[in-house]
């Protein structure tokens, strides 16, 4: 009987096939899987790793990688495009083993940006000045998005300028830019599977020499930065048109809470693009690595069970999750800000009122400026975007500022000082604008 067991499923994979409308529930969403040869699945097996490599060699699929989750349950595993008549068979088989408990596609993920507006002046000012130990432009350190939120008044109210780990699950950072080298600590590529979280990496040497700080150029119709025309045309192609998103929303943090660490974590390509799984994997590493917020400028349709259980892992430990709500103007829910345990941040202009392109609904907890943001870039210079992505790490480094005051801070009472936030007319933005002098003051408040 044992072995009937074992063979039937092999038996419907050769032959069963459903029709279209037969599809699995919500449970199990099915976006539509990237066209290559290896197609990649997310299991969790209560047998561990013996248990999913019994099931790997019954069913055709191999072993990729442990995903990190403390219980040592959960894997990607990849199977042949070839090998699959029907990829909704195959996971009702595979969720028929012994020891599979849940099992989900390996969903591709891109970084989605809005189109740049005007250059702002604020990157055109290239005054030099100290920012806590390191040379900033000036344009950068006062630019009017920080003015909006109070940064410069929180910390000088409140005698703070960040503490804890901050880990940007992002393209990674430029490890050796100015103004960031005084706050990095050492991050992981989990697309190389490689320490460090260098972000320059994916352009070669004679291309760095090209970034030398000549004028705001438009990159991909999303960045604009300030570089000369020849590294202008490298970076705007497809395969570099996210190239700087991870320094971008690092800098912003450090422009917050300029003495926090920071943690790159890269699970996105230059190119924009990334996989669920290496989401999950960075999400638990950060947590075992000792991080205290969590900073994810991205956003995906789909809803995943192995996220929301990264995200939960994240909350039991008294880490403080923000991401961003994304870029396409609607009410929608997206993840990971539609997870509970995930402060959503929606994106206003200077003049406090809801970006056009900026999501907005019940995933939002609050908003923070997210036009023109001038932010650090790759090889020490300076650029400025558009999106939620560069709202999101506001919220980020806020919560790191909280961290200052007291370490006890968790995702539920930072979620509650952060929602001490300015009124903004309309609905679907939260509890409004993020006003960081406000939500230090009720925290402090809150701890005494």
């Amino acid at each position: 009987m044992k072995c009937t067991r074992w063979i039937l499923p092999l038996i419907l994979l050769a032959s069963a096939t459903l029709p279209a409308s037969a599809q699995l529930g919500s449970r199990f969403p099915l976006p539509t899987p990237p066209a290559s040869a290896q197609q990649g699945i997310i299991v969790r097996d209560q047998l561990g790793l013996p248990g999913v490599n019994n099931v790997c060699v019954l069913m055709g699929c191999q072993v990729s990688s442990n995903l990190g989750d403390p219980s040592g349950q959960v894997f990607l595993i990849t199977v042949n495009n070839s090998s699959i008549l029907n990829l909704n068979v195959f996971l009702n088989t595979i969720l028929s083993q012994a020891g599979i408990v849940d099992a989900e596609i390996d969903q591709p993920l891109s970084l989605i940006e809005a189109t740049a507006g005007p250059v702002p002046e604020s990157l055109l000012d290239q005054t030099p000045a100290p920012y806590f130990g390191a040379p900033v432009w000036d344009g950068y350190a006062t630019q009017p998005a920080a003015q909006i939120v109070e940064v410069q008044q929180a910390q000088s109210t409140f005698n703070v300028t960040g503490a804890g780990i901050v880990a940007m699950i992002d393209t990674g950072a430029d490890t050796q830019h100015p103004a960031l080298v005084p706050v990095l600590v050492p991050g992981y590529n989990f697309i190389t599977n490689t320490a460090g979280g260098e972000e320059t990496g994916s352009l070669n040497q004679s291309s760095a020499a090209l970034l030398d700080g000549g004028g705001p150029i438009y990159l991909n119709g999303t960045t604009v930065a300030v570089l000369n025309q020849s590294t202008a045309a490298l970076l705007d192609q497809p395969g570099n048109a996210d190239f700087g998103h991870g320094t971008m929303t690092a800098g912003i943090v450090h422009l917050v809470a300029p003495t926090a660490k920071i943690m790159p974590l890269v699970a996105f390509s230059s190119d924009g693009t990334g996989y669920l799984s290496n989401i999950i994997r960075a999400t638990y590493y950060a947590v075992q690595n000792g991080s205290k917020v969590i900073s994810m400028s991205f956003s995906f349709s789909s809803y995943s069970g192995e996220m929301a259980k990264a995200i939960n892992y994240a909350n039991k430990e008294g880490v403080i999750c923000v991401a961003s709500a994304g870029n396409s103007g609607e009410d929608v829910t997206v993840y990971p800000a539609g997870n509970k345990h995930v402060m959503g941040v929606a994106s206003t202009s200077d003049y406090n009122t809801r970006s056009t392109f900026s999501n907005y609904g019940s995933d939002v907890w609050v908003a923070a400026p997210g036009e023109a943001i001038v932010s650090t870039y790759p090889y020490g210079t300076y650029s400025a975007g558009w999106g939620t992505s560069f709202s999101a790490p506001f919220v980020s480094g806020a919560a790191a500022l909280l961290v200052s005051i007291s370490p006890t801070v968790n995702q539920q009472s930072a979620a509650a000082a952060l929602a001490h936030a300015q009124y903004l007319s309309g609905s679907g933005m939260g509890n409004g604008l993020l006003n960081v002098d406000a939500a230090l003051e009720s925290w402090l408040n809150s701890v005494q």
